[in-house]
């Protein structure tokens, strides 16, 4: 299994060799804002709404100071709104409270902030602060479970089950290629078995649709010829959205 997991991972890392996390951010502050923002909805959501939120509120300082309505106004798109912006405003204040207005750089220090749990933690650890570590978010539970990674259901098992497997300077990048296949080629109802790159290694190949011109029609995002979920991403990204004619 973990010869197999690895083999997975090798040809994850030609396929996707420029995945990478696809919320906008510009510093850790961001970052943590726009992944808090980013549970129960699409990362290209986020995308459309945080340049407003940060050009109203940069630093922590600020978004402490913020009203909640117009807060939640704010957010709204992302949806569950209050208790976003409820989080936000806790978070903001810890950090200015707590942290000297400084997103900390530590696990055990992230946690403890409103509306952060392991997931956002290690999606910031592992961006902004360059720290590995896995980011067991819905796509990676159902690949972890598929290729028979893991048994569980629980994201804190599963993220220690598959830390045996690799190495931890792999952590983060795996966690970004996992996650691009489950949003382009492994989807939760159709995966696209017959246009997957790994499935040949995979143990619950037939799951989806195995007919390669059709499992191409399920392709999502790049791999279908249309843009990603950033609207700012890196230069080397295929998902990059055309200029405005």
């Amino acid at each position: 299994m973990v010869r197999r997991a690895r083999k997975i991972d090798r040809v994850l890392a030609d396929v996707f060799s420029y995945a990478h996390p696809e919320l906008d951010f510009e510093n850790p502050f961001q970052l943590l804002v726009a992944t808090v923002l980013s549970a129960q909805t699409t990362d290209l959501r986020v995308n459309q709404t945080t340049p407003r939120l940060f050009a109203a509120y940069p630093t922590p300082e600020e978004m402490a100071a913020a009203d909640p309505a117009t807060l939640e106004e704010i957010v709204r798109p992302t949806g569950f709104f209050r208790s976003k912006a409820k989080a936000l405003l806790g978070l903001s204040a810890a950090l200015r409270d707590r942290f000297g207005g400084e997103v900390p750089g530590r696990l055990e220090d992230l946690v403890t902030l409103p509306g952060v749990g392991r997931k956002t933690a290690h999606v910031v650890l592992g961006n902004a602060f360059g720290k590995p570590g896995i980011t067991v978010d819905t796509h990676f539970q159902r690949l972890a479970r598929r290729w028979g990674w893991t048994e569980s259901k629980d994201p804190e098992k599963i993220e220690a089950e598959v830390a045996e497997i690799f190495p931890k300077k792999d952590w983060t990048l795996l966690s970004h290629r996992v996650i691009f296949h489950g949003r382009r080629i492994c989807h939760s109802r159709k995966p696209a078995c017959g246009a997957c790159p790994v499935a040949h290694l995979c143990p619950s190949f037939g799951e989806g649709e195995t007919d390669p011109e059709k499992a191409k029609k399920l392709l999502k995002y790049e791999l279908a010829g249309q843009p990603g979920q950033r609207l700012n991403p890196p230069a080397d990204y295929p998902g990059k959205p055309a200029p405005a004619a």
